[in-house]
């Protein structure tokens, strides 16, 4: 098997487990004909706290499943596949983040559904490939704003009157996955840098560390011990007037 599609498999497993999982939860209520709604985040109530882990496994219906599914797969898929050092750290953050979120500002009201990780999911791949200055992942920022960029009217406050979306989930996986993108921008993939400028970071580098290490001259020295004697002048009069 090659590098590339071992790599590929790889990045594939945990995004595909995750929404088996979802689909595993669907069908359970559809089998035995109950609801788990109540599992989903419940703002600012005791009851609703699960939901900040449990509310992505949880959808309305197949159709809100199967709307959720394939981008889910393919922002993760990605994530794990450009981001593999920091891919769980992220996934966990934003969705931890979101959740904790839509507590403390949603409305009153079950919010369930991945919608709110593949947001800060979206924004995390878009705003990383942005301030990285790579290539590559310029490359891929431009996909994601193609596929994805309509996403943004979803976070906007009653922007969509007509559709049952907790636009709050959507504002704060936008959120989360901005932070989590500035706050590991030092992390993960790094932009290629070419032979000449490490030469110049290197002459900085030179430059800045023969300027503290270089000696001092003669009459640096003198004005630094005429400071010196001035300033025991002053501590020897100010003393002597106290007395």
């Amino acid at each position: 098997m090659s590098t590339e599609k071992s790599k590929f498999i790889s990045a594939l497993f945990i995004p595909f487990i995750l929404l088996l999982l979802m689909w595993v939860e669907r069908m359970v209520e559809f089998v035995f004909g109950i609801r788990l709604i109540y599992l989903g985040i419940h703002p600012l109530y005791i009851n609703g706290l699960p939901g900040i882990i449990l509310s992505p496994f949880i959808h309305g219906g197949f159709k809100h499943l199967a709307a959720n599914s394939v981008p889910f797969l393919i922002l993760g898929t990605t994530l794990f596949y450009f981001y593999r050092d920091i891919s769980i750290k992220v996934l966990i953050s934003i969705w931890i983040l979101t959740g904790i979120w839509v507590w403390f500002g949603g409305r009153e009201a079950y919010h369930i559904g991945a919608s709110g990780i593949i947001y800060g999911l979206a924004s995390f791949l878009f705003i990383s490939g942005i301030i990285r200055k790579d290539t590559r992942l310029a490359a891929l920022t431009l996909v994601i704003a193609f596929l994805y960029g309509g996403l943004i009217w979803g976070a906007i406050p009653n922007f969509l009157p007509n559709k049952h979306i907790s636009w709050e989930s959507h504002l704060g996986g936008l959120v989360s996955g901005t932070i989590m993108a500035f706050y590991y921008k030092k992390s993960g993939p790094q932009r290629k840098k070419y032979s000449w400028e490490l030469e110049e970071e290197a002459e900085e580098a030179e430059d800045e560390n023969d300027y503290w290490n270089k000696p001092t001259s003669t009459w640096q020295f003198c004005i630094y011990r005429g400071a010196i004697a001035l300033f025991n002048c002053y501590l020897t009069k100010s003393k002597l007037k106290n007395l």
